[in-house]
């Protein structure tokens, strides 16, 4: 086929041979089959943001990390170096959290590196070696869905212990290979300790893993994982290895509205005695 021109740089400097044909065409990127030598791989040619379908940008970046204080400073006046600094940090940050999450574990598509905007990556293939089906385009039985249920929950915690929440995870983003389920498109990737939204995306990741796989598997749909993740996340003690049960016993009491006003007042109290001490010293 035609090389695309996003893709022309990384031939010209040897790191693809040859583009074989485009697998996909998504709403925050277009992935292409290339050639590197005797091996095929994915190159990942991320859309423009006017061009991407991606909505709530900014919420899914929330608490991460910016390389210097000017560009953050940028990112959050959103003027034209802002809106740079923006998309470059969208487009690193897939990378990023593949070989962070490689690192420890999780089933995901080998990452080589970035060039010029574009990611090279593995190629997942089925057991034919041609690219591997999602999910979402695969017949499954009851048993397969079960264990494959379960063997998400496992890679859900164990991004979560390293970080990270997928953000975006469904059905379609869940490749079949040989060995099982591939987790893959995560520019999105949330950082789990600095997002206020981090707990409704596990929540979304974790329910649309149950719908996916409740559909083979009916009992699926009773379970309630990720209240039990996210209360053993924020206690200190959820680790990969940690043993759920799927159960979570929601609190129905009411609020005891009085209690918490009066635990506004003690640290309204204790504050306005913090700023009397801290007057009173530079006073003297």
């Amino acid at each position: 086929m035609k090389t695309p021109k996003s893709l022309q740089p990384l031939i010209d400097d040897g790191m693809v041979d040859a583009v074989v044909r485009r697998l996909k065409s998504g709403k925050e990127a277009s992935v292409f089959i290339v050639a590197c030598g005797s091996e095929l791989r994915c190159a990942k040619v991320y859309k423009e943001a006017e061009n991407r379908g991606f909505h709530k940008l900014a919420q899914y970046q929330e608490g991460r990390k910016t390389r210097n204080s000017r560009d953050a400073r940028a990112m959050g006046k959103r003027g034209r170096h802002g809106r740079r600094v923006q998309e470059a940090e969208w487009k690193n940050a897939e990378v990023s959290a593949l070989f962070r999450l490689a690192h420890v574990g999780v089933r995901v598509p080998k990452p080589y590196l970035v060039h010029e905007g574009v990611l090279l990556m593995e190629l997942v293939r089925d057991a034919q070696g041609d690219p591997a089906p999602r999910v979402n385009d695969s017949a499954i039985s009851a048993e397969q869905a079960s264990e494959w249920h379960a063997f998400m929950i496992t890679q859900i915690v164990r991004m979560l212990c390293a970080g990270l929440i997928h953000g975006d995870l469904s059905e379609f983003n869940v490749l079949l290979d040989v060995d099982g389920p591939v987790i893959i498109d995560l520019p999105q990737a949330v950082d789990a300790a600095g997002n206020n939204n981090a707990f409704a995306m596990l929540e979304r990741d974790v329910n649309n893993m149950r719908s996916a796989f409740g559909q083979s598997a009916p009992e699926l749909l009773e379970t309630e994982y990720a209240h039990e993740i996210w209360a053993l996340y924020e206690a200190g003690v959820l680790t990969p290895e940690t043993v759920l049960t799927g159960r979570f016993a929601r609190d129905t009491s009411p609020p005891d509205v009085d209690a918490v006003i009066a635990q506004i007042e003690d640290e309204r109290r204790e504050a306005e005695e913090r700023q009397r001490r801290r007057e009173a010293m530079d006073a003297a």
